[in-house]
């Protein structure tokens, strides 16, 4: 069975067939994210290190960390970057104990990541361009990690699965030329939005299965790419993550949590139900209020996607027993329920 090994100083994570799907979060990525570019342009980290936090506790079994901010002040990545990547690194694994995913398009900042990286951390990305397979290849055999693969060239982004394929199929050679194993490859196949392409899920689904079955690898993707631009995407996103897993997804990288709601929230949805003839109780707190209504919570707290994704991982037989299943279900502060680990910023380096 091929396996793809991703260690922090203390801890690994196995993406592999036999596995449970492994869940790369997502949130430590300005892209999209104004306050929390804002926020690290100006030197605060305190949503990088919330959102650190609040991942493991949700279950994300390895953490995607990105540095990709266009400062207003240096508008030049190739500057500005790898101490940012450094900086991130370091902090998020002063936090947490779960591996890393690096995630950058500039080469330096890669670099930089790895060299503050322990463990053995997954790199975030090499395409088929040839321009990022001469630089990232030898990066990954130096420092012996993994790496994931998109699907696509110098040509863009196909919308034709057989082409994309062929773009993993080129990347899996080129990097057995560098002496980079197939185990160390985890291939995305790039997941088209069903809204504007009806067949998405299903070129998906085929492409998983011929990647599995043909070049033995394991396979990611951006999940929340499949429902882009549509109503209700937990929905649709819930549905797809189970199949996908199916027909041999391993990982994704995605949003964990659902997002806490806030006091203005809270205080439209208690108008909401007195407007509705309901008397609250006198002096109900704001937690007990959504819990009774199931609204949500005060604090981040597991997705449904984290529900649909243990409850495939229970039906797949890559949780004998249902024990994370069940341990997933206990109510919030039983005994033995998880809590995001803490651990101080020493510890081993990557292996040779």
């Amino acid at each position: 069975m091929t396996r793809t090994i991703v260690e922090s100083a203390s801890k690994t994570a196995i993406i592999g067939f036999d596995q449970p799907f492994c869940v790369i979060g997502e949130r430590i990525n300005p892209t999209g994210r104004k306050k929390l570019a804002a926020e690290l342009e100006a030197g605060d980290f305190s949503t990088v290190e919330s959102d650190a936090v609040a991942q493991v506790a949700c279950g994300a079994t390895v953490l995607d960390v990105n540095a990709g901010v266009v400062y207003n002040s240096n508008p030049n990545p190739n500057e500005t970057e790898p101490p940012l990547m450094t900086k991130m690194i370091e902090l998020v694994q002063g936090l947490v104990d779960v591996p890393l995913c690096i995630d950058s398009s500039v080469p330096a900042a890669l670099e930089a990541g790895l060299n503050a990286a322990h463990g053995r951390p997954l790199v975030n990305s090499v395409t088929g361009e040839e321009e990022r397979l001469e630089f990232v290849l030898p990066l990954i055999k130096k420092f012996n990690v993994p790496v994931v693969a998109i699907s696509n060239d110098d040509t863009g982004i196909s919308e034709d699965p057989d082409v994309r394929f062929a773009v993993a199929k080129k990347i899996v050679e080129r990097a057995a030329d560098f002496g980079i194993p197939a185990h160390d490859i985890v291939v995305d196949p790039l997941v088209m939005p069903i809204g504007a392409m009806a067949t998405a899920g299903q070129q998906v689904f085929t492409l998983v299965r011929r990647l599995r079955d043909e070049l033995g690898v394991n396979t990611t993707c951006g999940a929340s790419n499949i429902s882009f631009g549509l109503p209700n995407r937990h929905g649709i996103n819930n549905a797809f993550l189970p199949m996908a897993a199916s027909a041999g997804m391993t990982s994704a990288i995605m949003n964990p949590c659902a997002l806490p709601v806030g006091p203005k929230a809270i205080a439209e949805k208690r108008a909401a139900v007195e407007a509705a003839g309901i008397t609250l109780p006198e002096g109900l707190d704001d937690e007990t209020f959504l819990t009774l209504f199931n609204l949500g919570s005060t604090q981040a707290r597991p997705g449904k996607e984290m529900e649909a994704i243990r409850a495939a991982n229970f039906l797949l037989n890559n949780d004998p027993s249902g024990a994370d299943w069940i341990r997933f279900n206990r109510p919030v502060g039983a005994a033995g329920a998880d809590a995001p680990a803490r651990r101080s910023s020493g510890g081993r380096r990557r292996r040779a």
